[in-house]
Protein backbone atom coordinates (compact mmCIF):
# COMPACT_ATOMS: atom_id res chain seq x y z
CA UNK A 1 0.00 0.00 0.00
CA UNK A 2 1.10 3.60 -0.63
CA UNK A 3 0.89 6.76 1.45
CA UNK A 4 1.70 10.44 1.17
CA UNK A 5 2.47 12.90 4.00
CA UNK A 6 2.39 16.68 3.80
CA UNK A 7 3.78 18.46 6.87
CA UNK A 8 3.33 22.09 7.84
CA UNK A 9 4.48 24.15 10.79
CA UNK A 10 7.21 23.67 13.35
CA UNK A 11 10.11 21.25 13.63
CA UNK A 12 8.12 19.19 16.14
CA UNK A 13 5.54 18.50 13.45
CA UNK A 14 8.32 17.41 11.09
CA UNK A 15 9.72 15.08 13.74
CA UNK A 16 6.30 13.61 14.46
CA UNK A 17 5.70 13.02 10.75
CA UNK A 18 8.99 11.11 10.65
CA UNK A 19 7.80 9.00 13.60
CA UNK A 20 4.57 8.19 11.74
CA UNK A 21 6.65 7.26 8.69
CA UNK A 22 8.46 4.71 10.85
CA UNK A 23 5.09 3.07 11.56
CA UNK A 24 4.23 3.04 7.85
CA UNK A 25 7.65 1.58 7.03
CA UNK A 26 7.37 -1.20 9.62
CA UNK A 27 4.14 -2.27 7.91
CA UNK A 28 5.66 -2.27 4.44
CA UNK A 29 3.84 0.81 3.14
CA UNK A 30 5.58 2.75 0.35
CA UNK A 31 5.98 6.53 0.56
CA UNK A 32 4.85 8.60 -2.42
CA UNK A 33 6.52 12.01 -2.97
CA UNK A 34 4.37 15.10 -2.45
CA UNK A 35 2.94 16.67 -5.62
CA UNK A 36 4.98 19.27 -7.47
CA UNK A 37 1.93 21.01 -8.94
CA UNK A 38 0.17 23.83 -7.08
CA UNK A 39 -2.85 23.09 -4.94
CA UNK A 40 -6.04 22.79 -6.90
CA UNK A 41 -4.42 22.31 -10.33
CA UNK A 42 -6.85 20.11 -12.31
CA UNK A 43 -4.02 18.06 -13.84
CA UNK A 44 -2.72 17.27 -10.35
CA UNK A 45 -6.02 15.58 -9.52
CA UNK A 46 -5.60 13.26 -12.47
CA UNK A 47 -1.86 12.65 -12.12
CA UNK A 48 -0.96 8.96 -12.63
CA UNK A 49 1.43 9.28 -9.68
CA UNK A 50 -1.57 9.46 -7.33
CA UNK A 51 -3.76 6.83 -8.88
CA UNK A 52 -2.53 4.16 -6.49
CA UNK A 53 -2.01 6.21 -3.30
CA UNK A 54 -4.12 4.64 -0.56
CA UNK A 55 -3.77 7.23 2.22
CA UNK A 56 -2.96 10.94 2.40
CA UNK A 57 -1.97 12.39 5.78
CA UNK A 58 -1.84 16.17 6.31
CA UNK A 59 0.07 17.20 9.45
CA UNK A 60 -1.17 20.69 10.27
CA UNK A 61 -0.15 23.78 12.23
CA UNK A 62 -2.49 26.08 14.16
CA UNK A 63 -0.11 28.78 15.40
CA UNK A 64 -1.38 31.36 12.90
CA UNK A 65 -4.50 31.75 10.73
CA UNK A 66 -2.35 31.70 7.59
CA UNK A 67 -1.10 28.21 8.51
CA UNK A 68 -4.67 26.99 8.98
CA UNK A 69 -5.80 28.55 5.69
CA UNK A 70 -3.00 26.77 3.89
CA UNK A 71 -3.98 23.47 5.50
CA UNK A 72 -7.62 23.97 4.47
CA UNK A 73 -6.45 24.47 0.91
CA UNK A 74 -4.63 21.14 0.95
CA UNK A 75 -7.54 19.34 2.67
CA UNK A 76 -9.95 20.62 0.02
CA UNK A 77 -7.47 19.69 -2.71
CA UNK A 78 -7.30 16.04 -1.64
CA UNK A 79 -11.02 15.94 -0.90
CA UNK A 80 -11.60 16.83 -4.56
CA UNK A 81 -9.23 14.04 -5.60
CA UNK A 82 -11.09 11.63 -3.34
CA UNK A 83 -14.48 12.59 -4.82
CA UNK A 84 -13.16 12.25 -8.36
CA UNK A 85 -11.84 8.79 -7.57
CA UNK A 86 -15.16 7.79 -6.06
CA UNK A 87 -17.06 8.97 -9.13
CA UNK A 88 -14.77 7.00 -11.45
CA UNK A 89 -14.95 3.80 -9.41
CA UNK A 90 -11.19 3.83 -8.79
CA UNK A 91 -9.59 2.58 -5.59
CA UNK A 92 -10.68 4.57 -2.52
CA UNK A 93 -8.50 7.23 -0.91
CA UNK A 94 -8.28 7.62 2.88
CA UNK A 95 -7.80 11.24 4.01
CA UNK A 96 -6.31 11.83 7.48
CA UNK A 97 -5.71 15.18 9.22
CA UNK A 98 -3.42 15.40 12.25
CA UNK A 99 -1.35 18.03 14.09
CA UNK A 100 -2.34 21.07 16.14
CA UNK A 101 -5.16 22.13 13.86
CA UNK A 102 -6.65 18.64 14.23
CA UNK A 103 -6.49 18.95 18.01
CA UNK A 104 -8.09 22.41 17.98
CA UNK A 105 -10.83 21.85 15.39
CA UNK A 106 -11.72 18.14 15.52
CA UNK A 107 -15.48 18.45 15.05
CA UNK A 108 -15.25 21.47 12.76
CA UNK A 109 -12.92 19.71 10.30
CA UNK A 110 -15.30 16.78 9.80
CA UNK A 111 -18.34 19.09 9.58
CA UNK A 112 -16.70 21.42 7.07
CA UNK A 113 -15.08 18.71 4.95
CA UNK A 114 -16.93 15.35 5.19
CA UNK A 115 -14.36 13.77 2.86
CA UNK A 116 -11.91 13.64 5.79
CA UNK A 117 -11.93 10.09 7.15
CA UNK A 118 -9.98 10.57 10.38
CA UNK A 119 -8.98 13.57 12.50
CA UNK A 120 -6.10 12.48 14.76
CA UNK A 121 -5.45 14.81 17.69
CA UNK A 122 -2.24 15.33 19.65
CA UNK A 123 -3.05 12.64 22.19
CA UNK A 124 -4.41 10.10 19.71
CA UNK A 125 -1.25 9.41 17.71
CA UNK A 126 -0.46 6.41 19.91
CA UNK A 127 -3.48 4.73 18.31
CA UNK A 128 -2.24 5.32 14.77
CA UNK A 129 -1.40 1.65 14.33
CA UNK A 130 -5.06 0.78 14.93
CA UNK A 131 -6.04 3.23 12.20
CA UNK A 132 -3.70 1.50 9.74
CA UNK A 133 -5.05 -1.90 10.81
CA UNK A 134 -8.50 -0.73 9.76
CA UNK A 135 -7.29 0.73 6.45
CA UNK A 136 -5.41 -2.44 5.58
CA UNK A 137 -8.49 -4.54 6.38
CA UNK A 138 -10.76 -2.24 4.35
CA UNK A 139 -12.96 -1.38 7.31
CA UNK A 140 -13.95 1.81 9.11
CA UNK A 141 -12.62 2.59 12.60
CA UNK A 142 -15.39 4.27 14.55
CA UNK A 143 -13.18 6.08 17.06
CA UNK A 144 -9.54 6.51 18.02
CA UNK A 145 -8.56 6.13 21.64
CA UNK A 146 -7.23 9.28 23.31
CA UNK A 147 -4.46 8.67 25.84
CA UNK A 148 -4.37 10.80 29.02
CA UNK A 149 -0.70 11.64 28.52
CA UNK A 150 1.53 12.20 25.53
CA UNK A 151 3.89 9.32 24.72
CA UNK A 152 7.13 9.74 22.77
CA UNK A 153 7.82 7.53 19.79
CA UNK A 154 10.84 5.25 19.94
CA UNK A 155 12.25 6.77 16.74
CA UNK A 156 11.82 9.97 14.71
CA UNK A 157 14.37 8.96 12.09
CA UNK A 158 13.73 9.46 8.39
CA UNK A 159 15.58 6.65 6.58
CA UNK A 160 18.50 7.87 4.52
CA UNK A 161 18.73 11.22 6.29
CA UNK A 162 22.02 12.43 7.77
CA UNK A 163 20.31 15.11 9.89
CA UNK A 164 17.57 14.26 12.38
CA UNK A 165 15.33 15.75 15.04
CA UNK A 166 15.32 14.12 18.49
CA UNK A 167 12.37 15.33 20.61
CA UNK A 168 13.36 15.54 24.29
CA UNK A 169 10.20 17.13 25.64
CA UNK A 170 6.65 17.96 24.60
CA UNK A 171 4.11 20.60 25.55
CA UNK A 172 4.47 24.02 27.14
CA UNK A 173 3.76 25.56 30.54
CA UNK A 174 4.44 29.18 29.64
CA UNK A 175 1.05 30.39 28.37
CA UNK A 176 2.27 33.41 26.45
CA UNK A 177 -0.91 35.41 25.96
CA UNK A 178 -0.86 35.16 22.12
CA UNK A 179 0.05 31.47 21.83
CA UNK A 180 -2.31 28.54 21.27
CA UNK A 181 0.37 25.82 21.71
CA UNK A 182 -0.12 25.06 25.46
CA UNK A 183 -3.83 24.46 24.85
CA UNK A 184 -3.17 22.05 21.98
CA UNK A 185 -0.07 20.16 23.10
CA UNK A 186 -0.73 20.15 26.84
CA UNK A 187 1.62 20.51 29.78
CA UNK A 188 5.34 19.87 29.57
CA UNK A 189 6.50 16.29 29.67
CA UNK A 190 10.15 15.25 29.37
CA UNK A 191 11.50 12.18 27.60
CA UNK A 192 13.60 9.68 29.52
CA UNK A 193 17.39 10.12 29.27
CA UNK A 194 17.84 6.50 28.25
CA UNK A 195 15.37 6.93 25.39
CA UNK A 196 17.12 10.10 24.18
CA UNK A 197 20.55 8.44 24.31
CA UNK A 198 19.24 5.27 22.67
CA UNK A 199 17.79 7.14 19.73
CA UNK A 200 20.97 9.17 19.27
CA UNK A 201 23.03 5.95 19.28
CA UNK A 202 20.79 4.34 16.65
CA UNK A 203 20.89 7.54 14.57
CA UNK A 204 24.69 7.62 14.63
CA UNK A 205 24.85 4.00 13.54
CA UNK A 206 22.41 4.86 10.71
CA UNK A 207 24.75 7.51 9.31
CA UNK A 208 23.28 10.63 10.90
CA UNK A 209 25.89 13.37 11.31
CA UNK A 210 23.84 16.06 13.07
CA UNK A 211 20.89 15.97 15.47
CA UNK A 212 18.67 18.71 16.83
CA UNK A 213 17.27 18.20 20.33
CA UNK A 214 13.70 19.40 20.10
CA UNK A 215 11.04 20.81 22.40
CA UNK A 216 8.63 23.73 22.72
CA UNK A 217 11.07 24.97 25.40
CA UNK A 218 14.09 22.70 25.69
CA UNK A 219 15.52 24.70 28.59
CA UNK A 220 12.71 23.55 30.87
CA UNK A 221 13.57 19.87 30.34
CA UNK A 222 13.23 18.13 33.72
CA UNK A 223 13.56 14.39 34.30
CA UNK A 224 12.47 13.64 37.85
CA UNK A 225 13.94 10.17 38.19
CA UNK A 226 12.15 7.04 39.38
CA UNK A 227 8.58 8.40 39.20
CA UNK A 228 9.08 9.60 35.63
CA UNK A 229 10.77 6.32 34.73
CA UNK A 230 7.76 4.27 35.87
CA UNK A 231 5.38 6.51 33.91
CA UNK A 232 7.56 6.40 30.78
CA UNK A 233 7.78 2.60 30.92
CA UNK A 234 3.99 2.30 31.11
CA UNK A 235 3.51 4.59 28.11
CA UNK A 236 6.23 2.87 26.10
CA UNK A 237 4.77 -0.57 26.74
CA UNK A 238 1.35 0.67 25.64
CA UNK A 239 2.76 2.11 22.42
CA UNK A 240 5.43 -0.40 21.44
CA UNK A 241 9.14 -0.36 22.20
CA UNK A 242 10.36 0.26 18.65
CA UNK A 243 13.14 -1.54 16.86
CA UNK A 244 15.39 -4.19 18.38
CA UNK A 245 18.38 -1.86 17.98
CA UNK A 246 16.58 0.89 19.89
CA UNK A 247 15.51 -1.49 22.67
CA UNK A 248 19.06 -2.78 23.02
CA UNK A 249 20.49 0.72 23.18
CA UNK A 250 17.86 1.84 25.67
CA UNK A 251 18.70 -1.07 27.94
CA UNK A 252 22.36 -0.05 27.84
CA UNK A 253 21.52 3.50 28.95
CA UNK A 254 18.73 2.68 31.42
CA UNK A 255 21.06 3.42 34.35
CA UNK A 256 20.50 7.14 33.71
CA UNK A 257 16.73 7.03 34.29
CA UNK A 258 16.88 6.76 38.06
CA UNK A 259 18.21 10.22 38.89
CA UNK A 260 16.78 13.73 38.33
CA UNK A 261 18.21 15.58 35.35
CA UNK A 262 17.87 19.12 33.98
CA UNK A 263 18.70 20.43 30.50
CA UNK A 264 22.40 21.29 30.97
CA UNK A 265 22.89 17.89 32.63
CA UNK A 266 21.23 16.22 29.64
CA UNK A 267 23.54 18.12 27.27
CA UNK A 268 26.57 16.87 29.18
CA UNK A 269 25.14 13.34 29.22
CA UNK A 270 24.59 13.34 25.45
CA UNK A 271 28.16 14.48 24.86
CA UNK A 272 29.71 11.95 27.24
CA UNK A 273 27.61 9.11 25.77
CA UNK A 274 28.78 9.92 22.24
CA UNK A 275 32.40 10.04 23.41
CA UNK A 276 31.93 6.75 25.26
CA UNK A 277 30.65 5.14 22.03
CA UNK A 278 33.76 6.37 20.22
CA UNK A 279 32.24 6.22 16.73
CA UNK A 280 32.89 9.88 15.86
CA UNK A 281 30.22 9.93 13.15
CA UNK A 282 27.72 12.23 14.81
CA UNK A 283 29.67 15.45 15.32
CA UNK A 284 27.15 18.29 15.61
CA UNK A 285 24.23 18.81 18.00
CA UNK A 286 21.78 21.70 17.98
CA UNK A 287 18.68 22.41 20.07
CA UNK A 288 15.34 24.19 19.55
CA UNK A 289 13.62 26.19 20.95
CA UNK A 290 14.96 28.28 23.85
CA UNK A 291 12.85 30.53 26.08
CA UNK A 292 15.03 33.40 27.38
CA UNK A 293 13.72 33.13 30.94
CA UNK A 294 14.97 29.54 31.20
CA UNK A 295 18.31 29.57 29.37
CA UNK A 296 20.67 29.29 32.33
CA UNK A 297 24.31 30.20 32.82
CA UNK A 298 24.94 26.45 33.13
CA UNK A 299 23.69 25.92 29.58
CA UNK A 300 25.96 28.74 28.41
CA UNK A 301 28.88 27.01 30.14
CA UNK A 302 28.16 23.72 28.34
CA UNK A 303 28.07 25.47 24.96
CA UNK A 304 31.30 27.30 25.73
CA UNK A 305 33.12 24.14 26.84
CA UNK A 306 31.90 21.51 24.38
CA UNK A 307 32.58 21.70 20.63
CA UNK A 308 29.86 19.10 19.98
CA UNK A 309 27.26 21.87 20.30
CA UNK A 310 26.87 24.20 17.33
CA UNK A 311 27.60 27.90 17.73
CA UNK A 312 24.05 28.98 17.01
CA UNK A 313 21.07 29.54 19.30
CA UNK A 314 17.52 30.47 18.35
CA UNK A 315 16.52 32.80 21.19
CA UNK A 316 12.94 34.02 20.77
CA UNK A 317 12.48 37.64 21.90
CA UNK A 318 9.11 38.57 20.31
CA UNK A 319 9.40 42.28 21.28
CA UNK A 320 11.87 44.82 22.63
CA UNK A 321 9.45 46.78 24.82
CA UNK A 322 8.87 45.88 28.47
CA UNK A 323 5.23 46.95 28.20
CA UNK A 324 4.60 44.60 25.29
CA UNK A 325 6.65 41.76 26.82
CA UNK A 326 4.55 42.04 29.99
CA UNK A 327 1.29 41.97 28.01
CA UNK A 328 2.60 38.92 26.18
CA UNK A 329 3.34 37.20 29.53
CA UNK A 330 6.92 36.53 28.46
CA UNK A 331 8.24 36.89 32.03
CA UNK A 332 11.49 38.65 31.23
CA UNK A 333 12.39 42.26 30.58
CA UNK A 334 14.37 43.92 27.83
CA UNK A 335 17.26 44.31 30.28
CA UNK A 336 17.07 40.60 31.21
CA UNK A 337 17.24 39.61 27.56
CA UNK A 338 20.13 41.89 26.64
CA UNK A 339 22.01 40.74 29.75
CA UNK A 340 21.56 37.12 28.70
CA UNK A 341 22.80 37.88 25.19
CA UNK A 342 25.82 39.68 26.63
CA UNK A 343 26.75 36.70 28.81
CA UNK A 344 26.34 34.31 25.89
CA UNK A 345 28.49 36.33 23.53
CA UNK A 346 31.19 36.82 26.18
CA UNK A 347 31.39 33.07 26.87
CA UNK A 348 30.94 31.70 23.34
CA UNK A 349 33.12 33.36 20.68
CA UNK A 350 31.61 33.26 17.21
CA UNK A 351 28.06 32.64 18.48
CA UNK A 352 25.26 33.54 16.08
CA UNK A 353 21.70 34.23 17.16
CA UNK A 354 18.31 34.12 15.48
CA UNK A 355 14.91 35.00 16.89
CA UNK A 356 11.14 35.42 16.47
CA UNK A 357 9.67 38.93 16.33
CA UNK A 358 5.95 39.65 16.67
CA UNK A 359 4.76 43.16 15.73
CA UNK A 360 1.35 44.77 16.03
CA UNK A 361 0.48 43.20 19.37
CA UNK A 362 -2.61 44.81 20.98
CA UNK A 363 -1.64 48.13 22.53
CA UNK A 364 1.74 48.35 20.77
CA UNK A 365 2.78 51.97 20.19
CA UNK A 366 5.29 53.53 17.85
CA UNK A 367 7.58 53.89 20.87
CA UNK A 368 7.25 50.15 21.56
CA UNK A 369 8.16 49.35 17.97
CA UNK A 370 11.16 51.69 18.17
CA UNK A 371 12.39 49.71 21.18
CA UNK A 372 12.07 46.46 19.21
CA UNK A 373 14.04 47.92 16.30
CA UNK A 374 16.67 49.19 18.72
CA UNK A 375 16.99 45.77 20.38
CA UNK A 376 17.42 44.12 16.97
CA UNK A 377 20.37 46.41 16.23
CA UNK A 378 21.90 45.89 19.67
CA UNK A 379 21.71 42.08 19.45
CA UNK A 380 22.53 41.63 15.76
CA UNK A 381 20.48 38.59 14.72
CA UNK A 382 21.75 36.59 11.76
CA UNK A 383 18.11 36.06 10.79
CA UNK A 384 14.64 36.40 12.28
CA UNK A 385 11.20 34.90 11.81
CA UNK A 386 9.03 38.02 11.61
CA UNK A 387 5.24 38.19 11.59
CA UNK A 388 2.42 40.44 12.72
CA UNK A 389 -0.11 39.65 15.42
CA UNK A 390 -2.82 37.24 14.37
CA UNK A 391 -5.43 36.55 17.09
CA UNK A 392 -5.98 32.92 18.03
CA UNK A 393 -9.37 32.09 19.54
CA UNK A 394 -8.96 30.76 23.07
CA UNK A 395 -5.89 32.84 23.93
CA UNK A 396 -6.03 35.91 26.24
CA UNK A 397 -4.60 38.19 23.54
CA UNK A 398 -7.56 37.47 21.24
CA UNK A 399 -9.80 39.64 23.44
CA UNK A 400 -7.28 42.29 24.49
CA UNK A 401 -8.15 45.94 23.80
CA UNK A 402 -6.00 48.18 21.63
CA UNK A 403 -6.19 46.08 18.45
CA UNK A 404 -3.84 47.48 15.79
CA UNK A 405 -5.31 48.02 12.29
CA UNK A 406 -4.06 45.57 9.66
CA UNK A 407 -2.60 48.34 7.53
CA UNK A 408 -0.51 49.59 10.47
CA UNK A 409 0.62 46.05 11.34
CA UNK A 410 1.78 45.44 7.78
CA UNK A 411 3.65 48.73 7.66
CA UNK A 412 5.40 48.03 10.97
CA UNK A 413 6.30 44.52 9.87
CA UNK A 414 7.81 45.90 6.65
CA UNK A 415 10.11 48.14 8.71
CA UNK A 416 11.20 45.21 10.88
CA UNK A 417 11.90 43.09 7.81
CA UNK A 418 13.90 45.84 6.14
CA UNK A 419 16.05 46.34 9.25
CA UNK A 420 16.69 42.59 9.54
CA UNK A 421 17.78 42.46 5.91
CA UNK A 422 20.27 45.23 6.56
CA UNK A 423 21.62 43.55 9.72
CA UNK A 424 21.92 40.20 7.94
CA UNK A 425 23.81 41.74 5.01
CA UNK A 426 26.21 43.48 7.38
CA UNK A 427 26.90 40.43 9.55
CA UNK A 428 27.31 38.05 6.63
CA UNK A 429 29.38 40.52 4.65
CA UNK A 430 31.85 40.70 7.54
CA UNK A 431 32.24 36.91 7.31
CA UNK A 432 33.54 36.91 3.72
CA UNK A 433 37.11 35.57 3.76
CA UNK A 434 36.56 33.42 6.85
CA UNK A 435 37.45 29.71 6.91
CA UNK A 436 34.81 27.42 8.41
CA UNK A 437 33.58 23.84 8.56
CA UNK A 438 30.30 22.88 6.92
CA UNK A 439 28.00 19.88 6.68
CA UNK A 440 26.95 19.23 3.08
CA UNK A 441 23.16 18.96 2.89
CA UNK A 442 22.36 18.47 -0.78
CA UNK A 443 22.87 19.57 -4.36
CA UNK A 444 22.57 23.22 -5.33
CA UNK A 445 19.28 23.97 -7.09
CA UNK A 446 21.02 26.26 -9.56
CA UNK A 447 24.09 24.22 -10.52
CA UNK A 448 24.35 20.42 -10.54
CA UNK A 449 28.11 20.78 -10.12
CA UNK A 450 27.73 22.49 -6.72
CA UNK A 451 26.54 21.39 -3.30
CA UNK A 452 24.60 23.22 -0.60
CA UNK A 453 26.04 23.14 2.92
CA UNK A 454 25.50 24.72 6.34
CA UNK A 455 27.89 26.10 8.95
CA UNK A 456 27.62 25.62 12.70
CA UNK A 457 26.34 29.21 12.76
CA UNK A 458 23.36 28.16 10.59
CA UNK A 459 24.62 29.96 7.47
CA UNK A 460 24.06 28.51 4.00
CA UNK A 461 27.06 27.90 1.72
CA UNK A 462 27.44 26.66 -1.86
CA UNK A 463 30.68 25.39 -3.39
CA UNK A 464 31.80 23.10 -6.24
CA UNK A 465 31.73 19.41 -5.26
CA UNK A 466 30.20 16.15 -6.52
CA UNK A 467 26.92 14.70 -5.24
CA UNK A 468 28.90 12.03 -3.35
CA UNK A 469 29.86 14.71 -0.80
CA UNK A 470 26.28 15.03 0.50
CA UNK A 471 26.22 14.02 4.16
CA UNK A 472 29.92 14.71 4.75
CA UNK A 473 31.83 17.53 6.42
CA UNK A 474 34.09 19.93 4.52
CA UNK A 475 36.42 22.83 5.24
CA UNK A 476 35.71 25.91 3.12
CA UNK A 477 36.74 29.52 2.61
CA UNK A 478 33.83 31.96 2.22
CA UNK A 479 34.53 33.91 -0.98
CA UNK A 480 31.47 36.06 -1.59
CA UNK A 481 27.83 36.59 -0.73
CA UNK A 482 24.85 36.00 -3.03
CA UNK A 483 21.66 37.00 -1.25
CA UNK A 484 21.81 35.15 2.09
CA UNK A 485 24.07 32.36 0.80
CA UNK A 486 27.86 32.29 0.76
CA UNK A 487 29.82 31.12 -2.28
CA UNK A 488 32.91 29.23 -1.15
CA UNK A 489 35.87 27.10 -2.16
CA UNK A 490 36.79 23.83 -0.48
CA UNK A 491 40.07 23.54 1.37
CA UNK A 492 41.96 20.46 2.46
CA UNK A 493 40.93 19.21 5.90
Amino acid sequence: MKYLIETYGCQMNKAESSALEVIFGERGWIKEPAPAEPAGAPSALRSPAFSDVDLVLINTCSVRATAENRAWGRIDHYAALKRERGASGARPLILVVTGCMAERMKAEIVARQPAVDYVVGTFQKQAFGLLLDAVEAGRRLDALEETPSFAFSASYYEPGSFRSFVPIMHGCNNFCSYCIVPYLRGREISRSPSSVLAEIAVLEDSGVREVTLLGQNVNSYRWLGEADARRADALEHSGGAGSAAFAEAKAAYSRYDGAPLDFPSLLRLVSSALKERGRGGLRWVRFLTSHPKDLSDEVIAVLAEDSLYCRHVHLCVQAGSDAVLSAMNRRYTREDYLGLVGRMRAAIPGLSLSTDILVGFPGETEEDLALTLDLMEKVGYTYSYMYHFNPRDGTPAASMPGRIPDKVKRERLARVIELQKRITRSLMGARVGAVDEVLVEGLSRRRASEVLARTQRDEMVVFPAPASRVGTFAKVRLLSLSGNTFRAEELAL
